[in-house]
């Protein structure tokens, strides 16, 4: 017996952006690795990559996320 079940069909109400195919599909119909979601509503997914791109604009101004010394230089000893 399989240790993990591969689900063939979505639940209804489940929307994915597919970045294959760039387009919204309701239930996983492409790979895992190909999709972003699940989210609750078409329009939140129509929206994916905008959110991606706001998300990933915060994080790279996030100063908690840089690898920046915080305090002096290097030299300072």
């Amino acid at each position: 017996m399989p240790l993990f079940k591969k689900r063939t069909a979505g639940k209804p109400g489940e929307w994915y952006y597919c970045l294959e195919h760039k387009k919204v599909e309701e239930g996983p119909e492409c790979p895992g690795k190909d999709r972003f979601g699940p989210y609750a509503t078409r329009v939140e997914a129509e929206h994916a990559m905008e959110s991606a791109r706001e998300r990933n604009l915060q994080w790279e101004n996030d100063p908690k996320w840089h690898d920046a010394p915080t305090g002096g230089t290097p030299d300072d000893d």
